[in-house]
């Protein structure tokens, strides 16, 4: 009976969290500011701004530049301006300004030669190697390869719109461009870097490590699903209205034999050749929501699980610092491992805590694997980061109206992202493909992965 009584007092308990906390989100739904209310403001809140101490990283300020191509000499006042005496030079500093001038558009003509062959009669004319198209009559007036690589890196790196872009060029630059001859301008880019985006596939899926997401999109009004992998010097953006295997089998293959880092989605499972890691963050979010409602017993396992998960996160800093010996390693590898056998051993009572279990359960041999692999993250989180400007983009745009929007929108994201990841000047990139003749591969520099 006095068990009994317990566990309906934990019930009663965990009734009235759980009644207070739907109250709570119903009310905040109906506040007109609720999508960004983070609740009452703190008491004492703590001071704003970055936190001093070397425990928080190096104080940074501006440094001089490494060229000057003007000086100007700021003599001392005759006076002072308190007392009116005149004042003694004590020595010379230095101050630094970089300006950006007002940029003149540079405006060129092609003086085209046309003929036509004597033998078969084809028509044929000349090309520039500062031209970017062929086009003649109505579309012999354009944008310059640099205009339309600044239009697409402000469009798809930096989220601003066609609108706002042709507001940019007029006030910057006085140039008149439309938004539908900026929009076409950039899908003409696009075709440019198809090769170059199908290389991109091809590197991910060589890649030894490689951490996917996916989130839903839009497409003209239905649901279509976006989707990321990235590896350390790769990203590539693919827009499917399937959320399934075939698209991963489609991006990675079948057979890819390489290490995988997800957030437990069900079809990568499928994935029987590759090393599998289950990210740590999704694992120890879920942990802390059911600390957040459980009450009573129902506490111990997901604070079991939150100590395993954070053990194993320290254990893999240690090995990275060298703070470790490969025989230590191996001794807290098997005493992390036996933990999560007596973990997975648990009897548990609670519906909740007994689904986590059961998803650990099924993934055991996915929980450890960055602790065997230096090149494993344990957490997918170069994927999440990727991802994250993706679905800002679709919050203010609203998404595709086009399959070759989408197409358009995944090529240059993927090759302005994968730019980033290997320090190559994208802007540059884009002006080499928009002046070749034909659509190639243009290659970026040696990959070198940054974190």
């Amino acid at each position: 009976m006095a068990s009994q009584a317990r566990r309906i007092e934990e019930l009663e308990t965990e009734n009235r969290e759980l009644r207070t906390a739907l109250d709570e989100a119903r009310r905040a739904g109906k506040r007109q500011a609720s999508p960004f209310s983070k609740g009452e403001p703190k008491p004492d809140p703590k001071r704003p701004g970055r936190k001093r101490g070397k425990d928080h990283g190096r104080a940074s300020f501006r440094g001089p530049p490494d060229h000057v191509d003007e000086i100007h000499d700021v003599p001392l006042p005759d006076r002072c301006p308190d007392c009116g005496t005149r004042p003694e030079e004590e020595r010379i500093a230095h101050q630094y300004q970089t300006e950006v001038p007002r940029a003149k558009p540079v405006v060129r003509r092609f003086d085209i030669h046309v003929g036509s062959c004597p033998c078969c009669g084809r028509r044929v004319q000349g090309r520039h190697p500062l031209q970017t198209s062929d086009a003649l009559g109505a579309a012999s007036s354009q944008l310059g390869p640099e205009a339309v690589a600044l239009a697409a890196h402000l469009h798809k790196v930096l989220g601003a719109t066609y609108g706002k872009i042709r507001a940019f060029f007029q006030a910057a630059f006085g140039v008149a461009v439309s938004r539908g001859g900026l929009a076409r301008a950039v899908a003409r880019l696009s075709r440019r870097f198809e090769p170059t985006y199908d290389r991109l596939l091809q590197d991910i899926r060589g890649s030894p490590v490689v951490y996917p997401d996916e989130t839903s999109s839009r497409m003209a009004g239905y649901k279509w699903w976006l989707w990321v992998f990235v590896s350390p010097t790769t990203t590539l953006y693919v827009q499917r209205p399937s959320r399934g295997f075939d698209v991963i089998e489609e991006v990675l293959g079948r057979d890819f034999a390489g290490a995988i880092g997800h957030d437990g989605w069900a079809p990568y499972d499928r994935l029987a050749l590759a090393d599998h890691q289950q990210c740590f963050a999704h694992l120890l979010r879920r942990a802390k929501d059911l600390l957040s409602v459980a009450a009573g017993g129902a506490v111990h396992f997901p604070r079991a699980v939150k100590a395993l998960l954070q053990g194993a996160i320290a254990l893999k800093q240690r090995r990275d610092g060298d703070e470790i010996s490969p025989h230590g390693l191996r001794v807290a590898r098997g005493q992390i491992a036996a933990r999560l056998d007596r973990i997975l051993a648990m009897r548990l009572s609670h519906e909740a805590n007994r689904r986590f279990q059961g998803h650990l359960a099924r993934h055991a041999d996915q929980l450890l694997t960055f602790l065997y692999r230096d090149d494993l993250e344990a957490t997918n989180w170069m994927a999440e980061q990727a991802i994250r400007p993706a679905v800002l983009f679709r919050k203010v745009s609203g998404g595709h109206r086009s399959p070759a929007g989408a197409r358009t929108h995944d090529v240059l994201t993927s090759v302005f992202r994968s730019c980033r990841q290997r320090v190559v000047d994208a802007l540059a990139l884009s002006v080499q493909a928009l002046r070749a003749p034909q659509p190639e591969v243009i290659q970026l520099a040696p990959a070198t992965a940054t974190r």
